[in-house]
């Protein structure tokens, strides 16, 4: 059976008042009996002392006469008693007095012979008449029992009591219950509004409505849920946003992908189906052969570049780390890209210490800086580009700087993200347009453990500065 949160809170708050009044009161009514026997018994002991003071001096004789105020005072207070001697003959009593022997049996007659004091708070002796209170009270004389009084008084003026008691508490009870309902009616209702709220806005998360946001201004669980409901809304709106964004340049990197591989697959199927068809002169056959070649490994560097990037991601590439001179890489870097930027008019500059070392993977740093200074020339025009490395801080610094068009400063946050190119119109440009390069060089610091940032000013340059540990060599 499904029961609403609201019921199980009202029902949880008045039976917790309930279960605890019931606990309280009982409590409460045993706690006021024990009290009002306990006063009655002693009030008993007290006057029977007082009897046994008088019973000590006093001849048999002089026994009723002396202990009629005893009976008068005592009367008023709803006690009776008798006295009696070692023998238990009654020397002086009450007429209302019901028979010693249904007061005293056998075992209380051997108890007091032993000088013990008798004491019942509620005896429910079926001798007596009703339920009542006793006290017996020796006088012991050279160990023997000489004497002593028994004092009775009935239990119905504390049962009065506890009587007036309990009505007291049922109005208290009655008090209670009724102003727990109107509060936990009130709470319940608060909680189930705000936990409502909450459930409004899942719903409105889970049809794809991210832009929520909670007003929260209580400092408890709920508050603290609707805290980090509102924090996950949030992220859901921002991871939306990025794959969106990721998403439109996907479809733009498929778009650029698919041009570049028609154009240089038309380009081919053109060549070959010419070289099938026609007398072709050995020298324009050899034009032909040179132009496939040059668009057959454009289509390889699309294919390499996504393959090294997914090789990457999934760490599926172990990186093989030692200490060597940073020249080896430059000089690597210059021999294979010179031709490259004297086509564009630009000087290609190296500058390092011989003895400089780096510790890193060659082949990958190698495709680090390659992939950089591609990037460099290939925005740059008739200007220089400088590779300088040096060690600072127990660190090998690498810059990679040009004089080229440089990144607006809007674009540089997205410059290392995958498909994104900041010039989008250079999607034929002969290096690095499809916008993976800077994406994989990233990917490779990182896991090299250093660090790779960039300084660049709208059509003044770019620098990029890599940052590698250099620990210290073994043996």
């Amino acid at each position: 059976m499904k029961i609403k949160y609201f019921y199980q809170l009202l029902i949880s708050h008045l039976g917790l008042l309930l279960i605890a009044i019931i606990i309280i009161s009982t409590l409460m009514s045993h706690f006021v009996k024990d009290i009002a026997y306990q006063n009655r018994v002693d009030e008993m002991s007290s006057y029977g002392n007082e009897i046994l003071e008088n019973f000590k001096q006093l001849s048999k004789a002089e026994m009723n006469f002396r202990l009629r105020p005893f009976e008068d005072i005592l009367s008023t207070r709803q006690i009776r008693f008798f006295v009696f001697d070692e023998k238990g003959t009654v020397l002086s009593q009450q007429q209302e007095m019901p028979p010693h022997e249904a007061l005293l049996t056998k075992d209380l007659w051997a108890k007091l012979a032993k000088g013990e004091e008798i004491i019942v708070k509620r005896s429910d002796s079926r001798r007596l008449d009703q339920e009542a209170s006793l006290v017996a009270l020796p006088v012991m004389e050279d160990g023997k029992l000489k004497g002593g009084v028994v004092l009775i008084a009935p239990i119905q003026g504390a049962e009065e009591l506890i009587a007036q008691m309990n009505r007291y508490l049922y109005i208290i009870v009655f008090v209670a219950l009724t102003i727990t309902f109107i509060l936990s009616l009130f709470l319940s209702k608060f909680h189930v509004n705000r936990i409502k709220k909450l459930r409004e806005a899942t719903e409105k998360i889970a049809h794809g409505d991210y832009n929520i946001h909670l007003e929260n201004k209580h400092l408890d669980e709920i508050g603290t849920l609707g805290e980090d409901f509102n924090m996950m809304a949030n992220r859901l709106q921002r991871s939306r946003e990025e794959i969106d964004r990721l998403e439109k340049r996907r479809r733009q990197f498929i778009a650029d992908v698919s041009h570049e591989l028609k154009t240089p697959l038309t380009t081919i199927r053109g060549l070959v189906e010419w070289l099938n068809t026609a007398d072709v002169p050995t020298e324009e056959k050899e034009k032909c052969y040179a132009l496939i070649t040059d668009e057959t490994k454009r289509m390889l560097r699309l294919v390499n570049e996504n393959m090294d990037y997914e090789k990457i991601r999934s760490n599926q590439i172990t990186l093989q780390k030692f200490h060597y001179p940073l020249i080896d890489t430059f000089e690597v870097i210059k021999e294979q890209l010179s031709r490259m930027a004297e086509e564009k008019n630009n000087q290609l500059m190296v500058e390092v210490h011989p003895e400089q070392k780096v510790y890193a993977d060659y082949d990958r740093l190698i495709q680090i800086l390659v992939n950089i200074t591609k990037n460099a020339i290939q925005f740059t025009e008739g200007g220089r580009i400088s590779l300088t490395g040096k060690e600072e801080n127990g660190e090998t610094i690498i810059e990679v700087e040009d004089t080229g068009i440089g990144i607006a400063p809007e674009e540089v946050k997205h410059i290392w993200e995958r498909f994104y190119k900041a010039d989008i119109s250079r999607t034929n440009t002969p290096y690095g347009e499809y916008g993976l390069g800077l994406s994989i060089v990233k990917q490779l610091v990182d896991l090299h453990d250093g660090h790779i940032d960039l300084k660049s000013e709208k059509h003044k340059g770019t620098t990029f500065i890599i940052r590698l540990p250099l620990p210290q060599e073994k043996g």
